[in-house]
């Protein structure tokens, strides 16, 4: 019955998203309602929380960074693992074809969703063609729901994400949902997260709470991009040919880059971070990297993708991690 009414749907127009098997007819508003209405959920995300965190190194990883987006396959000889973390008021999202086993990791922060959500249908869809069997399945992976301020990010972008999602005319199955309240925790009167990132198994399609000490190369011009506003999110990656791809972009100068270079830790945590009370020990690190490289870079169309051409990196195979090369 289930089939008959999702063919309907898509004859009339109308969305097919797909909570706990069952059609709906219009996206949740927030996590609550969404816990509420579909409790097993709550079991899902209790399940993947209970297994523990893996480090994750640089061999056979594919890491994907904030406005990004990875798709590839199970027999992608390059890559084993696609991952994020780093997700505090971020939402790291999976779609996976259960007939090819096609899968993507996007990582979302508000910028580009509708295109961004778009894409990763389109790429997995496009890797799927030609296997009959097999629907898309969806698993959302986000941190915190309450804040001490006046911000609630991840709420708003938790249902700008299901709502970009609830109206592609193709079925979607969400099949995970750990966010919200059940991914947070409460320490000293702080909301935490409880997990920060994951890592997909693209062999098995498995998903397992991860940390990723190497995020791949070019990591502070990737950063740079969305420092200063790029809001699309980026493909990354090319499984056809198995090449790490960044970029070519540009982006505006960033005014006061010397003054905020200038500033203290605690200064670039409060300023620069959507929730500074728990971002990871490595977050003003990374961020004064990424403010050195737009300091030093003011202009990438000029001084680092010379003619317009990508940085483009392949897996070596006696290191395993990613090498760069003219392409």
């Amino acid at each position: 019955m289930l089939h008959v009414e999702v063919c309907l749907n898509l004859v009339q127009g109308r969305m097919v998203l797909v909570l706990s098997g069952v059609l709906q007819e219009e996206a949740p508003p927030d996590t609550r309602t969404l816990f509420h209405n579909h409790p097993v959920y709550k079991d899902s995300a209790s399940q993947l929380l209970a297994i523990p965190t893996k480090v994750v190194g640089p061999v056979g990883l594919l890491y994907v960074q904030q406005r990004e987006l990875a798709v590839t396959i199970p027999h992608d000889k390059n890559v084993n693992i696609l991952g994020s973390d780093d997700a505090t008021t971020c939402i790291i999202v999976v779609l996976r074809h259960s007939g090819s086993g096609a899968v993507a990791v996007a990582h979302l922060d508000g910028a580009g969703t509708d295109e961004g959500v778009m894409n990763v249908i389109h790429r997995v869809q496009e890797l799927a063609l030609g296997y009959p069997e097999g629907h898309l399945e969806l698993q959302l992976i986000r941190s915190l729901v309450v804040f001490s301020d006046s911000h609630n990010y991840s709420e708003g972008l938790f249902h700008s994400i299901m709502h970009s999602f609830h109206k592609q005319l193709v079925e979607i199955d969400l099949t995970l949902a750990c966010v919200g309240e059940l991914n947070t925790t409460i320490r000293g009167g702080i909301h935490w997260p409880i997990l920060y990132g994951v890592g997909v198994n693209v062999k098995t399609g498995e998903l397992f709470p991860a940390t990723f000490p190497d995020k791949g190369p070019d990591q502070a011009l990737r950063g740079a991009r969305h420092l200063t506003g790029g809001q699309q999110i980026l493909d990354v990656y090319d499984c056809q040919l198995g090449l790490l791809r960044i970029g070519p972009f540009n982006y505006d100068p960033l005014r006061g880059v010397d003054l905020w270079l200038e500033q203290t830790d605690d200064f670039i945590l409060q300023h620069l971070s959507t929730a500074p009370e728990v971002e990871p020990p490595h977050f003003v690190m990374q961020v004064r990297a990424t403010l050195k490289y737009i300091q030093d870079h003011p202009f990438p169309a000029v001084t680092v993708f010379r003619d317009n051409r990508p940085h483009y990196y392949r897996r070596d195979e006696n290191s395993g991690t990613w090498v760069p090369i003219r392409y």
